[in-house]
């Protein structure tokens, strides 16, 4: 008799490869769920950062008298000093003296601000950079 080696896979190979392919899934499903829940993470920033953002900017307005709303900004006068409310060149909605000096950032990843007046309420229209779109409404007491 003579013996010829067949080219084969050897139980043992064949087991390494399935450990390798099952740890490769392993690997793959883990990074699945931490995207997701950087996903979800990332979510709950936002949320967190608009509740912020309109607490202070109600906090804001609630000691000020409403002067007007003209390109897309809101001017105010607290304590006898005009203020601007508006986004920025940039990607954030800030607070400025009302020529626009001044630097003091209130929300930031801001792609759009668009801001309407009907009498004392005052409407602004975010739209962010990731697509997201909020409202903040605000009604000034009417003085006089």
């Amino acid at each position: 008799m003579i013996k010829t080696k067949v080219p084969a896979f050897t139980l043992l190979e064949c087991l390494i490869a399935l450990i390798v392919l099952s740890g490769s899934l392993l690997v793959f499903e883990g990074l699945t769920k931490l995207i997701a829940q950087e996903s979800r993470y990332q979510q709950q920033t936002l949320q967190k950062e608009w509740l912020v953002f309109s607490d202070q900017l109600r906090t804001e307005w609630s000691q000020v008298d409403l002067v007007k709303v003209e390109n897309n900004k809101v001017y105010v006068v607290k304590d006898g000093q005009g203020l601007a409310f508006g986004k920025s060149r940039s990607d954030d909605f800030r607070k400025t003296n009302d020529k626009g000096q001044g630097y003091q950032p209130m929300l930031y990843k801001v792609d759009e601000a668009r801001v309407s007046r009907q009498g004392g309420l005052v409407r602004i229209d975010f739209t962010f950079k990731n697509g997201e779109e909020r409202t903040f409404v605000y009604a000034f007491e009417e003085t006089g």
